[in-house]
C-alpha cells in the first residue's frame, strides 16, 4: 500500500504483505541529514490511519503530544496516553490511527548516516534496537529540532546531527525503567566489565557464566533483557568497537587487530566485521584517511 507522494513515500516491495516504505527515494544519496515532520502534515492527508508498514533504513522517534492514538508494533496494539515518545527501529512493522487532530513530531534517522547511533558496537546501539513508548514530554528538544532544520543557518547539517544525538540520549535517560532493571542485577554489570577487561581473549560466553556462576543460557537471557543483546552478540559488539578504535587510531593491519581480539583466523574476523558494519576492515580505516 503506497502512502501519497506529498509525504515522500512508496512502497519499495508492491508483493509484500508487509509494506517497506522508503523516504524519499531511501536506497539513493539522502537528500537532507534527516527529515522532522508534525504529526498533522503526516497524517491527515491519510485520514488520520496509517497502515502498517516497515522501514528497512530508517530509524525514526515520534513524539505524541495530544490526541488519542492507537498504534501497532510487530503485531501488539498499543493505545498510547500523551505525551509520549514513540522508539520505531528500523525494520519494525508499525501504523498509527489517530483522532482528528492529534499533535507531535516524528523525527526520521537514515540509520546508515548515524553511525554513532546505530552502529552495532555504539554505545546508544543496544537500547535503541528495541521499540518501546515512553512517558515523556521532550516538546522542547523536537521543537528544536524542528527549527534547525526549516532555517538555512550556517552549519545547519552539524547542528542537526549534534540535536538528534542529544534528543536521544535524553530519550534513553528518561527511560528509568530500563535504568531500574540494569541497576537491579549487578550480575549484569559485572558481564561488561569482564568483557571490557578480556577483549583481546578468545574467552566464551561459556567462559563468562562460569565466573558468574550462571549457566550460558541464564547470561545470555539476562544479557537480552538488559541490552537488548545475546551474550554472544554483546560479547561481538564491545569486540567490533575495539577493532574500530585500533583501526583508526594505530597502523595494525586488520590481521594483526584479528590476533590482537583473540580471533585465530583473520578472515573469520574480517566477516564478522564487514557483517557488524557493512565495511571490510581496510574500506572502514580508509574512511577516515581519505
Amino acid at each position: 500500500m503506497d502512502a501519497p507522494s506529498k509525504f515522500g513515500y512508496f512502497s519499495d516491495m508492491a508483493l509484500d504483505p508487509i509494506p517497506v516504505w522508503q523516504l524519499y527515494g531511501e536506497k539513493t544519496a539522502f537528500p537532507d541529514v534527516l527529515p522532522v515532520e508534525l504529526i498533522i502534515d503526516r497524517a491527515a492527508g491519510l485520514h488520520w490511519a496509517i497502515a502498517a508498514h516497515r522501514h528497512l533504513h530508517l530509524h525514526q522517534i515520534f513524539l505524541l503530544t495530544s490526541g488519542q492514538i492507537q498504534m501497532t508494533l510487530d503485531g501488539a496494539v498499543h493505545h498510547i496516553q500523551p505525551p509520549a515518545v514513540v522508539n520505531v527501529p528500523r525494520g519494525t512493522v508499525h501504523g498509527f490511527a489517530f483522532s482528528a487532530g492529534t499533535e507531535g513530531f516524528v523525527v526520521t534517522l537514515p540509520t546508515d548516516h548515524f553511525p554513532d547511533l546505530f552502529d552495532p558496537a555504539a554505545e546508544c546501539a543496544a537500547p535503541l534496537a528495541r521499540s518501546f513508548i515512553l512517558p515523556a514530554d521532550l516538546s522542547p528538544a523536537f521543537a528544536a529540532i524542528a527549527q534547525t532544520h526549516a532555517e538555512n543557518q550556517p552549519y545547519r547539517r552539524t547542528h542537526l546531527r549534534a540535536q538528534a544525538a542529544a534528543l536521544f540520549v535524553a530519550i534513553l535517560q528518561n527511560d528509568q525503567g530500563a535504568q531500574t532493571r540494569r541497576r537491579n542485577d549487578p550480575r549484569i554489570a559485572r558481564f561488561e566489565d569482564l568483557v571490557r577487561q578480556s577483549l583481546n581473549s578468545a574467552r566464551s560466553v561459556q567462559d563468562f557464566a562460569a565466573d558468574l556462576a550462571l549457566s550460558p543460557r541464564h547470561l545470555s537471557r539476562m544479557c537480552r533483557a538488559e541490552t537488548g543483546l545475546s551474550a554472544q552478540a554483546y560479547i561481538e559488539a564491545q569486540k567490533m568497537r575495539e577493532a574500530c578504535r585500533l583501526l583508526v587510531y594505530t597502523r595494525m593491519t586488520a590481521s594483526q587487530v584479528a590476533y590482537h581480539l583473540g580471533y585465530d583466523d583473520p578472515s573469520y574476523f574480517s566477516r564478522v566485521f564487514q557483517r557488524n558494519l557493512n565495511l571490510s576492515p581496510p574500506a572502514y580505516r580508509d574512511r577516515f584517511e581519505a
